[in-house]
């Protein structure tokens, strides 16, 4: 019985001194209150939140619902941070665990803000589209993912200096390794300084249809602060360094105002001259009366007879349709060339193909030619 006694006693001896000088009541307590709040987060939460989004949805506008919906998840952790402050609280933790409870509740009530704040970056940047006038969509992105890492640099620093880690001297630290690292990293540096004079110089943006000679040919899909997605036609992405797109010839096809149509069309040596004026006629009247086509004030117009080439008279035909979607133009030429075939066959002549003439001046005749073997020498008479 005395040893069960002692037992006993050392069972009450742990149970009162518990950890931190705190008992182990106090301490299931505590526990108790933060568990109780971690239940009650997604039904607090979810109330607030629904609530929230009711009278969101009574407005006209959609970025209060963008908003909601991006800071719905640091809202939820908002009950859980109350509630381990209510449980340290409980706690009375001595003087020298106290502040080491107050910096965890500042941690995670400053996780929470800059978390809030890095969320709502995206939906208030579409506020800045009326900026696209000035700057470009890239541009505007570029600008977005800068905030978000100033945000999210910031809240690491405000958390370390919560826990008494000054940030300067790290920053110092830092720019002493950022030069040894420019070293070895100037490629990097070149690209992003080129990236940022391809946006300054609007070059191309995102979906633009760009080719550089002996490079990529293709859709722009990203351009990121090292290198630029260009996705091929055959659908395989493509991620150019943005140093060769700075310093190579881009040609940005996305940016053309018409679409070309460029043919040479040869007609037989037999046609007439009214012929083929009527060709030439009839095509001209068909470019400049159609509405898929620019008109000779805003490009170049010419239906004109070109040359003799070998086997053809040549009509040069040279205008510029007014889309530059590729499927259309490629609908506008089929058309073309339907009335194109018309135009010929109605003037009563025909296309001309490639062909060569032989002109012989003589025949030689049927009998074979008698040959002679030479005599030999050895067996010559003299």
């Amino acid at each position: 019985m005395q040893t069960f006694d002692e037992f006993w006693a050392l069972v009450m001896n742990v149970w009162n001194t518990g950890v931190f000088g705190v008992d182990i009541a106090t301490l299931l307590s505590a526990l108790g209150i933060f568990v109780v709040f971690l239940v009650l987060r997604g039904l607090i939460a979810r109330f607030v939140i629904a609530t929230l989004k009711l009278k969101a949805k009574r407005t006209k506008t959609l970025l209060d619902d963008e908003l909601l919906d991006v800071l719905e998840p640091p809202m939820r952790l908002l009950p859980v941070v109350f509630g381990a402050f209510l449980a340290l609280d409980y706690l009375q933790l001595g003087a020298s665990y106290q502040s080491l409870a107050d910096n965890l509740v500042k941690t995670l009530i400053t996780i929470a803000l800059f978390w809030g704040l890095y969320a709502a970056i995206t939906p208030l940047s579409h506020l800045l589209t009326k900026l696209e006038q000035v700057f470009t969509t890239v541009m505007i992105d570029w600008l977005v993912k800068t905030v978000k890492i100033l945000i999210s640099f910031v809240g690491v620093a405000a958390v370390l200096e919560i826990w008494g880690i000054q940030v300067g001297p790290i920053l110092a630290g830092l720019g002493l390794f950022g030069v040894a690292v420019a070293l070895g990293a100037q490629d990097l540096f070149k690209n992003l300084i080129a990236g940022i004079l391809i946006i300054a110089e609007h070059r191309f943006n995102k979906g633009d249809w760009i080719r550089v000679d002996g490079v990529v040919e293709g859709t722009v899909e990203q351009i990121g602060f090292r290198s630029t997605t260009v996705r091929r036609f055959d659908k395989a992405p493509v991620f150019v360094p943005n140093t060769k797109l700075s310093d190579s010839a881009v040609t940005n096809f996305t940016a053309m105002t018409h679409r070309r149509i460029y043919w040479h069309i040869g007609v037989e040596y037999s046609s007439s001259i009214e012929q083929l004026r009527e060709i030439r006629d009839k095509l001209e009247d068909y470019i400049l009366t159609s509405p898929d086509f620019a008109g000779p004030d805003e490009v170049a117009t010419f239906v004109r007879i070109d040359k003799f080439s070998d086997s053809s008279i040549d009509i040069m035909l040279y205008c510029f349709t007014k889309t530059t979607q590729w499927g259309e133009w490629l609908e506008i030429k089929e058309h073309l060339a339907y009335a194109l075939k018309d135009i010929v066959e109605g003037a009563g002549t025909s296309f001309a193909f490639p062909s060569q003439t032989l002109y012989v001046e003589s025949l030689p005749g049927e009998t074979p030619e008698v040959f002679v073997p030479p005599k030999n020498k050895s067996t010559a008479k003299p």
